[in-house]
Order: C-alpha cells, then structure tokens, then sequence
C-alpha cells in the first residue's frame, strides 16, 4: 500500500490507556469506512465496541494491528503511539480478526506450536495452557478441519492468548459458539481481565455484552456516537414498567407524565389483565413514580426496570441497525 499517508501523532503518550486513537479515518474508494473515529479503552476492563454492519468496526479493528494502514489519525497501544510500521509492538497484543486462519491438516496442538515457533516469545507449556484455558486439551490432536466452528473460534482465541499478552482484540470471540461455549467465554474473559489483562471486543450479540462489558463504545457510519460506563448508558437510557389496573390507564399516564416528562410514555399494553405503561425515565427515580402514584388513589402492581443495550443500541443509530 504505497503512498499512505503518515500517521499524526495527535494521541499523548503514557495516557494510562490500554488503547486510544483520535480522528482515524479511512476510505475505500469514494467510500468512507471511518470518518474520524476516537477511541478511549481504560485498562483492566472488558470494552464492548458495537455498531450496526457496516458502520466500520471490521475496518478498525484492522487498522488497530496493523493490517492496514489509516488515511489519517492516530493510534496509542499499551500507553506508546503505534503505527503499522512498529510490527514488534504487537507483541504484547493477541488479535482474533474475522475468521480464523490455520493449516487444515494439522492437528490444534500442532497448529499452535507452529504459531508458538513464528511469532513472539512463548514460555514452554503455554501451548498446553492455552489448550486447556479453552477447553480444546480433549480435542488438540484432532485436524483442524475436523473441528467444528465454534472450536475453530476457540482455537483462535487460544492462539491470541500464546504470548500471554496484556491486551486481547477479539472480532465476534462468541461467533459459531453454543449457549455453554458462550457462558464458558464469558467466564475465561472475566478472567482475563481479573488478572490485569484489557480485552476489547467486537460483538453484535448485544445482551451477551451487556452480561460482559464495564465499558461500551458504539460505532455509527464511521465515528463513535456513544462511549462510557455500562452502567451509565443505561441509567441514561432508562425505561420502566409500570403496571396498574386497565380502568387507572388514563389517569396513571396522567400521573406519571407529571413527574417524567410529557410524552415520556412510550407504549401502552394490556399484558395479563394490567395496563402496563412504557415509560422513558431512569429506573432510581421509580421510588418517585410510585409516590406519585399513591398519592393520587393509583396503586401500581407493577414497576419494574425495562433498560436493556439492545433497546439503547437501537435509539442511537436508528434504522441503520
């Protein structure tokens, strides 16, 4: 790829960050994959970077190792400025991009040697470690295209841990795998990171996010819309259910609207032979609701929190989702 153009150097080092970049950009032809992308991973954590098809995350997860190069912006990995140019620096990084790539013939403990031969340093016995931190021990001297999808992801996943290294990029980690494979990621992720280690994901599986992550980014046509704490983002975007008898409908919107907001009711429903009313509202100020509630003669027999990432998800970026 001759003639790129330099990377600036516009993110500081030793910021504390396990992973930055300011203002990447990148183009394929006349179309723009990013357009300004700003990225902010603390250590220690599981951050969760979503986005609808298309909205650029593939691109930069290349673009973070090094498997192209950006039109402009730049990139900090492990609190240093990183260009493509500083192959060595990656590493201290285990990548699992798109599909996974191995000798079909070989076995996945023989697959993983040969990885352990090429690459950065790998203590002896990591190569049985890694085997069993994925549950494939059972399965090692089996063929690679003998292996189901979901094993192939794992076998990915075991040769992105190899060198131990502090920060995982994970492209779809739960791609192929079963509801046990899932539950089994989510415990070795947690720790991962338990130990010290970041772990940046890609996923469009969005509750098992919400399960997983403490920090999410959220991707739209190129550039990142939204970027926080869980917890927070969900706070924001909070919702609740507030169910009381069908004949109080009318006069509970009333109520409720008084201490939400007007138009703060989404949805009205008959659900079980209550009215449940969808209110937009953070789920601590139900307490107040309900007060509000009982004063007026209205006693819920229902409130119950309704935030969720996905419904969050789909507010911010719409019908592009």
């Amino acid at each position: 790829m001759s003639g790129a153009p330099a990377v600036a150097t516009g993110v500081a080092a030793d910021s504390g960050l396990a992973l930055a970049a300011r203002g990447l950009r990148k183009r394929y032809g006349a179309r723009p994959a990013l357009t300004g992308l700003d990225l902010a991973v603390p250590t220690g954590v599981v951050y969760g970077f979503l986005g609808p098809n298309g909205a650029g995350k593939t691109t930069t997860m290349r673009l973070l190792v090094g498997l192209i190069r950006p039109d402009a912006g730049s990139i900090e990995l492990l609190g240093k400025p990183y260009t493509w140019r500083d192959r060595r620096r990656l590493f201290d990084v285990g990548a699992l991009i798109e599909t996974p790539a191995f000798y079909p013939y070989l076995s996945g403990r023989e697959n993983l040697r040969a990885l352990a031969a090429t690459g950065a340093p790998v203590p002896r016995g990591r190569v049985e470690e890694v085997l069993e931190l994925v549950a494939l021990r059972d399965r090692a001297k089996d063929r690679f295209n003998a292996y189901s999808l979901g094993m192939k992801q794992r076998l990915g996943i075991a040769a992105a841990l190899l060198s131990d290294p502090p920060l995982l990029l994970l492209d779809e980690p739960a791609n192929g795998l079963d509801p046990a494979g899932i539950v089994a990621m989510r415990q070795l992720l947690r720790f991962l990171t338990s130990q010290g280690k970041t772990v940046f994901i890609s996923s469009h599986i969005l509750p098992e996010v919400q399960q997983l992550a403490e920090i999410v980014g959220i991707i739209h046509q190129g550039r990142l819309i939204r970027e926080g704490s869980l917890q927070e983002l969900l706070n924001e975007g909070g919702h609740l259910r507030v169910a009381v008898e069908p004949a109080e409908a009318a006069h509970a919107t009333s109520i409720v609207e008084g201490v939400a907001g007007p138009g703060s009711i989404e949805s009205s429903s008959v659900e079980s032979g209550r009215a449940v009313l969808l209110v937009r509202i953070v789920p601590a100020r139900a307490a107040e609701v309900n007060r509000a509630l009982a004063q007026a003669g209205i006693y819920a027999s229902g409130l119950t929190a309704a935030s969720d990432l996905e419904s969050i998800f789909l507010s911010l970026t719409g019908d592009d989702a």
